[in-house]
């Protein structure tokens, strides 16, 4: 059984982690070559303007499956052999999706822990059910932040409160992930879906190519100097102005109309 669901409805794709007998475990399943494959895939399909990501069940992913980790305690298996798994494994989920330029919108619709926050923390916007509770639960199973939560939480809710998070283990309602900024909406368990799409309609109402561009100059813009950014600007810029989507953006304005993107 795949371990992703993927639909599509024009530009927009709703991929859904579907095995919520393991909690949709991001370990011990085909679930990191799947999630690999479907950003390579959109990677090469500019009609693919919006993903939104989420979980089947009531849960969005509980990360790393714990019972499995049961093998590390084999000698056979050495530290330099369990990095070189996490290496061609898990991390290469954040390598893939992090880096994807296609906005991600992650509709959180229950407990997101360990790896499954993580997760959530590699897309763009992230919108919380009621029932959505959030966890950098690592030291609770002693083990560290393996799939780069360590670089990711602290760039969506500050130092403080992901050292808190990290530190501590426990689980913040979908309340207290709004009041830190971890998510920008929180809905009702049967409106998280249409709020996804509601948002992601009005994301794939603009040109594509620069939406995507958009995202990779907010993501280089975490990491570069100012300099770096606006060099990387002013080259995307000038593709910009030499694409359809603009020259049509452009008149639509001056003929007082909506415009028409390719």
């Amino acid at each position: 059984m795949a371990f992703l669901n993927i639909e599509r409805d024009g530009g927009i794709l709703t991929v859904t982690m579907n095995q919520p007998e393991t909690r949709n475990a991001l370990t011990g399943n085909t679930a990191v070559a799947e999630f690999v494959q479907l950003c390579a895939d959109v990677r090469l399909d500019a009609s693919v303007k919006v993903l939104i990501l989420t979980g089947a069940g009531s849960i969005f992913s509980s990360g790393g499956n714990v019972k499995d980790m049961k093998r590390y305690f084999d000698d056979a298996l050495t530290p330099d052999m369990i990095r070189e798994e996490y290496r061609q494994g898990i991390q290469q989920i954040p390598n893939a999706l992090y880096q994807l330029d296609v906005p991600v919108i992650c509709a959180v619709n229950g407990p997101a822990i360990g790896a499954g926050l993580d997760l959530s923390c590699m897309c763009d916007i992230r919108i919380a059910s009621e029932n959505a509770t959030f966890a950098e639960s690592f030291v609770r199973v002693g083990i560290v932040p393996g799939d780069g939560g360590a670089w990711l939480l602290p760039r969506v809710v500050g130092m403080s409160k992901a050292s808190e998070m990290a530190f501590t283990g426990e689980a913040i309602s979908a309340g207290q992930a709004l009041a830190c900024g971890l998510v920008s909406q929180v809905v009702p368990p049967n409106e998280l879906l249409p709020a996804a799409r509601a948002l992601a309609l009005k994301i794939a109402a603009n040109p594509g190519g620069v939406m995507r561009m958009t995202k990779r100059l907010l993501r280089e813009g975490q990491n570069a100097t100012l300099a770096s950014l606006l060099e990387i600007s002013a080259g995307y810029q000038a593709i910009a102005h030499k694409t359809a989507d603009h020259r049509e953006a452009v008149i639509a304005f001056i003929e007082k109309r909506s415009p028409s993107f390719s």
